[in-house]
């Protein structure tokens, strides 16, 4: 008796299924190997009032890794962007920050992260990167207390002696500083300080405040409000019987700040100067603000790319791309996001072409020196912290923003 070889029962099985699933009106397609994806986290808050500034933030990361899958940067691999939102409710929020990094983690892809925008969102997520030794580079994270000692030993409790938190960014120290120095070139002798109560909010007014009395100014008090108020009249009614030229919010427009400059002309405060961080550079304070924008000061702890021809092409192909304009933090997202792309390509080489490892990766990140990026040259010091730190200075006419100045800044 023959035998019917198993090769040819598996070949007449194979063609009756396929005859079969003609029948039915579908045909299987070809299995093929689907390139190996290396996913880059993206955690901002891109929803309700942050979302005018976290949106354009995550555009920025988003057209790097486009741009590097373009130019097949990772040989064989793919790189993904893997975006979610940590606000909730129109705010962003430290909770839905760390379960969005949970979830990073959680997915072996994930090689490196960006964000988030917000310092107390940060607050609860660096000693979760920190303990997974998954990298992150945030573009806006401005408090100082991130990277510096004492309290950065304090997120870091878990491996002390490894740091997975960088930025590109300035911090509050110099902006703060920057905006006091700010004032007092304005003319500005007498400011009634408020704040939001948040790790950035709080860290920024309290670094005008001295900074501003140390050059001459007199803070006529400083206060600070609840979560969620919306009713600032009674405050600012106080603030105006104190007759100061200036206040200076300390804060982000989803906090309040918006809000406390429309309020001001309901107490006769009009003519009053408006400051703050680049917590209200954003377009939703102008939204929420109105007319009484005009008149505002504001901060933002990174170059104004437009006028730096370093990012030419960055801004063109923004344009390009998304059919509008750069956001205060884009170029500084597209540069985190470049510097992490090179380091998992180094990984992949050092590697002979395997999937690197987050530990490789979070290695490559530290050691960056003197990378080429559209905000210019950038590096890491001992805490994580840019050595080519930038602030730029704005005002708000006709309810634009106007460039006022640019500094350049030494890292120390």
């Amino acid at each position: 008796m023959r035998r019917t070889s198993s090769y040819r029962v598996t070949a007449a099985l194979g063609t009756a299924a396929f005859a079969l699933s003609a029948v039915l009106g579908f045909v299987p397609a070809p299995a093929v190997a689907a390139d190996p994806v290396i996913k880059i986290g993206i955690d901002l808050p891109v929803s309700g009032a942050d979302a005018s500034i976290g949106i354009p933030t995550q555009n920025g990361a988003i057209l790097a890794i486009e741009q590097a899958n373009a130019k097949h940067a990772g040989g064989n691999y793919t790189f993904a962007p893997y975006a979610l939102d940590d606000a909730v409710q129109g705010k962003h929020d430290p909770a839905q920050g760390a379960q969005n990094v949970k979830t990073f983690i959680a997915d072996p892809a994930v090689l490196a992260m960006i964000g988030p925008f917000n310092s107390n969102v940060a607050v609860a997520e660096i000693p979760l990167t920190n303990d997974a030794g998954l990298v992150q580079i945030a573009a806006s994270t401005t408090n100082d207390t991130l990277t510096r000692p004492p309290n950065a030993a304090k997120l870091r409790s878990t491996h002390p002696d490894t740091n997975a938190f960088f930025r590109v960014c300035t911090v509050d120290s110099r902006q703060g500083s920057a905006g006091a120095q700010f004032a007092k070139r304005l003319g500005f002798k007498r400011a009634f300080i408020i704040d939001d109560n948040e790790t950035y909010g709080k860290g920024l007014a309290d670094v005008f405040d001295a900074q501003f009395k140390a050059l001459g100014g007199t803070v006529v008090d400083h206060e600070h409000i609840t979560s969620n108020q919306q009713d600032f009249k009674a405050l600012l009614t106080k603030a105006h019987s104190m007759n100061p030229d200036v206040i200076f919010y300390g804060g982000t427009t989803s906090t309040g700040g918006g809000l406390v400059r429309k309020q001001m002309a309901d107490v006769g405060m009009k003519g009053v100067a408006y400051m703050g961080g680049d917590g209200i550079g954003d377009e939703e304070f102008v939204k929420v603000a109105g007319t009484m924008a005009n008149g505002t000061y504001y901060s933002i702890a990174a170059p104004e790319a437009t006028r730096l021809p370093s990012a030419t092409a960055f801004v063109a192909a923004y344009k390009k791309r998304f059919n509008a304009d750069v956001g205060p933090y884009s170029a500084n997202a597209y540069a985190a996001a470049q510097i992490e792309i090179a380091a998992i390509v180094k990984a992949i080489k050092a590697s002979g072409g395997k999937m690197p490892t987050r530990a490789q990766v979070l290695r490559n990140v530290a050691e960056t020196r003197d990378f080429d990026s559209p905000i210019g040259k950038i590096g890491f010091d001992k805490y994580g912290d840019t050595t080519s730190p930038i602030l730029s200075l704005y005002e708000i006419k006709d309810e634009k923003k106007v460039f006022v100045n640019q500094i350049s800044l030494t890292s120390t």
